[in-house]
């Protein structure tokens, strides 16, 4: 008798994850995956504009016009099926450190409804 008095009392102080806590926590699991989904294609497209302009680095842009660098961007972002840049949306200065291509720029993701996500870029020929 002692013994199920000791086991109904403590059954009562046991705590646990409810159904409506567990259906929380997922709901928050599935929309960070959400959003993680709809964020990574624009930083994977970053990552390919960051690679276009170290690669024109290597080139000695000092020598070239506005046009044929941004004509040599133009040829590279379309092999590295980089769609958001283009060469008229790039910054070009020439200093007498050397030249250097700088682009700014925003992407804006709908996550769900009229909730988005605004994540601005920049990337420069030098990797500062």
């Amino acid at each position: 008798m002692i013994n199920k008095l000791m086991n109904m009392k403590s059954a009562k102080n046991q705590h646990g994850a409810t159904l409506l806590g567990m259906l929380i926590v997922g709901m928050f699991i599935v929309f960070v995956a959400l959003i993680v989904m709809k964020v990574t294609p624009a930083y994977i497209e970053f990552m390919s504009v960051k690679k276009v302009l170290k690669s024109m680095q290597d080139e000695s842009l000092a020598t070239m016009t506005n046009k044929e660098i941004k004509d040599s961007f133009n040829k590279r972002a379309s092999t590295s099926y980089v769609e958001v840049v283009t060469g008229a949306d790039l910054v070009i200065e020439k200093g007498s450190s050397g030249t250097v291509v700088m682009v700014d720029y925003e992407v804006v993701k709908p996550i769900i409804g009229n909730v988005s996500v605004l994540i601005d870029f920049s990337a420069r020929s030098d990797g500062k």
